[in-house]
This record gives structure tokens, sequence and C-alpha cells, in this order.
């Protein structure tokens, strides 16, 4: 099944300069881009994102790491792309990734080093989280004239 996902590169990433080799990895799994934009997210956009989380007590870290620099948004298509995207990104927490894994091989931090200092726990990367959350997120991140079809070698190798 041909799926989308929306995936956002936080500022963390943009400022480590590893957006590159984070969408490679992307690519080299035979995930497609259909949608890519940078964004200055505001705080008002934040809550829309993180709605769920609005009301929770590292919310005010998250709003502040998602507003801190731009993001890079991309919607992307695949073979089971929500559940592939999940396990290519890792654990929330970068602890908690395994090795290979985008947050396994670039971050490490801890909840508990993130509260400790009072900071949003820097993971580089949001990806949804399931159907109902990509649907959702894709859709407020992009417009649909910001979509885009074309094929790619790896559409010969899934649909025929």
């Amino acid at each position: 099944m041909i799926e989308r996902t929306l995936i956002l590169l936080k500022p963390d990433a943009l400022q480590r300069s590893i957006t590159g080799k984070i969408i490679s990895r992307l690519e080299d799994a035979g995930l497609k881009i259909v949608g890519m934009k940078m964004v200055w997210v505001d705080k008002e956009f934040s809550r829309e994102h993180y709605a769920e989380h609005v009301e929770k007590p590292f919310y005010k870290g998250l709003e502040a790491l998602i507003t801190m620099g731009p993001v890079i948004a991309m919607a992307i298509e695949g073979v089971e792309a929500i559940e592939t995207v999940r396990k290519m990104v890792g654990a929330t927490e970068p602890k908690s990734s395994l090795p290979g894994t985008i947050r396994g091989d670039y971050a490490h931090v801890s909840y508990g080093h993130a509260d400790k200092h009072g900071i949003g726990i820097k993971n580089l990367i949001h990806a949804s989280a399931n159907t109902e959350d990509a649907k959702k997120e894709v859709s407020l991140w992009f417009e649909d004239k910001e979509m885009h079809s074309y094929d790619t070698v790896h559409d010969a190798h899934t649909t025929k």
C-alpha cells in the first residue's frame, strides 16, 4: 500500500547541517519526496501541529525548539511509508534510539537531561505516528497545489 506521511527536519537538524544526510537516507530507502518546503514555525502554528501536547508539561520546551529556527517540511510517499519512516527515525528519545536509526546515529540526548535543563529534547526530526496523524499533518503543512506526482526508478519495483 502506497502511503503518504509528514516529516519535519527540526531546527536542530538544520543548525547541525545534517539535513542532506537525512534526506539521502530517506531517498536511499526508496521513499519519494512529493512535497517539500522550508518554514519558520510560529507559536500559533506550533500549537496547531502539536495540539495533543499543548497541555502537557513538556510542551513549553517542544514549542521553544520547533520555533527556534526554520524547519524543512516534507511529504514523503512510499510503500507503507508511515511505518518505514518511523523505523528509520528511531525512538522519540534519542538516547533510546538504536544505532542505524536517524536519531540513534545523530543524537543522544535523554528525556532526563532535557527535563533537568528545562529544554525541549533535540531529536532532529518529526515523523507522523500513524495513518490518521499522517493525513491530518500532511494537510496541515501542505496545500494540494504544493504536492507533486512523478515517477522514480523505485516505482518500477513497487507497482509493476
